[in-house]
């Protein structure tokens, strides 16, 4: 079952160009490893919080070495403010209820 994966983290200056280049660096590279590519998103009332999403992991395992290892190697720590959270999450299985799109309704 694949998983999904949310990094969340305050960088220390919101519009900050060079935290933004080493997080889409490491996430391309992330990409070439991995095969999975990972989206950057910023809290839309709090541009300091930024959050990278990961979906369609099929190793998490491997896919978690990878993460840690680029994380190092761009240095994307000293642009934090406090401590990347990484998050993991799969679907229960459970059939979601689909809405009805019947005129009228």
């Amino acid at each position: 079952m694949p998983h999904t994966y949310c990094v969340w983290y305050r960088v220390r200056e919101a519009d900050d160009r060079e935290a933004e280049t080493a997080v889409r660096a490491l996430q391309a590279r992330l990409g070439c490893r991995t095969g999975v590519a990972g989206r950057l998103l910023k809290k839309r009332d709090d541009p300091g919080t930024w959050m990278e999403l990961y979906e369609g992991v099929r190793d998490a395992a491997a896919f978690e070495r990878q993460l840690r290892d680029l994380a190092e190697r761009y240095d994307v720590e000293m642009f934090v403010a406090d401590a990347r959270h990484v998050e993991c999450f799969i679907e229960d299985g459970a059939v979601a209820a689909r809405p009805s799109c019947a005129k009228g309704g």
